[in-house]
């Protein structure tokens, strides 16, 4: 039964195991809490819990709120073992989609402004991540964001978001300045050798630390 289960579904299970939630505010904690590595539309948001109840993952009930009605959904016993099994799994790495990063592979094909203006467009995303999510870590510094039980693995995902962020940012000042030294027709541009030279003595102290860790993972198994 489990593995009619998708990311999303887990990740409301979850929400539900914090507490009990109507639609509505599971769909408001999405965007809030999971919105900057796990986006999903809104009407997947509405049809999963009912998806939950059937699988019996999730129970629902009825209250009033006034005069209007409006189902609430808990996590049953069965959802929570589901959850924890899915914890103990590695889970797939990030997939990375960025159509400004398209339009620069194919740079050719546009104009040294298209390519700026895109590079620009890049940097822009990055200031309006930041200046959309830069109260959060605040308010918990000030005692008010919500669920502060959950802060020392919240700040382990928020650190991976910051550092996201800012490596836009950063790459976005750094292919600027370098665009702005190329000639008028991209096509004429020379190739930054240095950087080339760079990245390939980062994948090589990469690769050795890797292999190092796996040594130690053996080494440790063995013994």
């Amino acid at each position: 039964m489990a593995a009619e289960l998708t990311t999303t579904s887990y990740a409301i299970l979850g929400l539900l195991a914090l507490k009990p939630w109507t639609t509505y505010e599971l769909a408001q904690q999405m965007t809030r809490a999971l919105g900057q590595f796990w986006p999903r539309a809104q009407s997947n948001l509405y049809a999963e819990p009912k998806k939950l109840v059937a699988l019996g993952f999730a129970r629902a009930s009825s209250e009033k709120v006034g005069k209007r009605p409006r189902t609430v959904y808990t996590i049953t016993p069965k959802g929570r073992r589901s959850l924890e099994v899915w914890m103990s799994t590695p889970g797939a790495g990030p997939v990375l989609e960025f159509e400004q990063l398209v339009k620069v592979f194919f740079a050719e094909h546009g104009s040294k402004d298209d390519l700026l203006a895109v590079i620009d467009g890049a940097r822009a995303w990055s200031d309006d991540r930041i200046a959309g999510t830069a109260h959060i870590p605040r308010e918990y510094l000030q005692g008010a964001g919500p669920f502060p039980e959950r802060l020392p693995w919240l700040i382990l995902a928020g650190r991976f978001l910051a550092e996201f962020t800012s490596a836009v940012d950063r790459w976005a000042d750094w292919a600027t300045a370098v665009v702005d030294a190329w000639p008028e027709d991209v096509a004429a541009a020379e190739p930054d050798w240095a950087t080339l030279e760079k990245m390939v003595a980062a994948d090589d102290d990469h690769l050795r630390r890797a292999a190092a860790r796996r040594r130690d993972v053996a080494a440790a198994e063995s013994g």
